[in-house]
Order: C-alpha cells, then structure tokens, then sequence
C-alpha cells in the first residue's frame, strides 16, 4: 500500500509505521491487492478541518478526520495498476483531545482514526445501527491486529 503522507504536522515514525501496516490489514481484509492501493493523508489544523468540515458535509463545527473516497462502489476499483480509492484528513489536535478522553494514547487514536478512515474509503459506514456495527467489528479487528486494542 502506497501512502502519501502530507509532510506538515506529520506524527512520528512509530505512529506512521503503525498506519502503514493497518492499511495494508483493511486492504487485504476487503479481497484488494495493498500493493496497487494508494491513499493520501493530509494533517490539518483545528481551523482547516473545521473548514473542510463546513464546506463538503454542511457541519459547522471541529471533526477530528475526514474521509473524501474515490469510489462509490468497490467493484469499480480497477484491477490492474495503482489506484487511488482516496484522501484522508486528520486533525492531530482534535486526536489528541480525544485520547484523553476516551483514556488512551495519542498514537492510538490517531491510528483509530486513520483505520476509520480508510474503511470509509473502501465503502463502510456508520450512519445505521447495522451499519456502525459491522464497521466497528472491522476496526477493532484491524486494531487488535495491529497490537493496538483498547
């Protein structure tokens, strides 16, 4: 899997490793060849998410990620050569006020967040009971995969 990581406001290498290897786990966990999937990361300020969060989902407030897919359907991905199925924006402030929160490590909601993501990208989502429970099992089997369980 090819991630493209924007450089500003990028986290350490341990929290980027971690995020590299749970892509390629929510790939291959949805039948798709990591090493033809490419996905960009753009981290953000308070400011810019809350923007990007007005102007493209009409919500007037703060979000922690954004999730812009390429595709609606998956079996329009093509099979052959690199293929972008999208972008990803986080906002590391925002994790950081989550983690503590929710009680654990920055590097782990900010991981969360990205594996959230990215199954939003492959066509999860969250918005019926259903729905939100199937992507919740898929991401916790992809954290836990990844040492990285609550």
């Amino acid at each position: 899997m090819n991630i493209i990581f924007s450089e500003e406001r990028m986290p350490g290498q341990a929290v980027v490793d971690k995020m590299i290897e749970a892509g390629e786990l929510c790939i291959l966990e949805e039948g798709l060849n990591p090493d033809s999937i490419v996905v960009s990361v753009t981290f953000v300020d308070e400011e810019e998410i809350h923007s990007l969060n007005k102007q493209y989902r009409g919500v007037d407030r703060v979000t922690d990620v954004l999730s812009f897919p390429q595709f609606d359907d998956l079996n329009d991905v093509p099979e052959e050569g690199e293929v972008c199925i999208g972008d990803v924006v986080i906002c590391p402030e925002q994790a950081l006020l989550q983690a503590d929160d929710f009680g654990h490590s920055p590097e782990r909601e900010l991981v969360y967040l990205f594996v959230h993501s990215v199954f939003h990208l492959l066509g999860y989502d969250h918005m019926e009971a259903d729905d939100k429970k199937e992507m919740r099992a898929k991401e916790e089997l992809i954290m836990n995969k990844i040492g990285m369980e609550r």
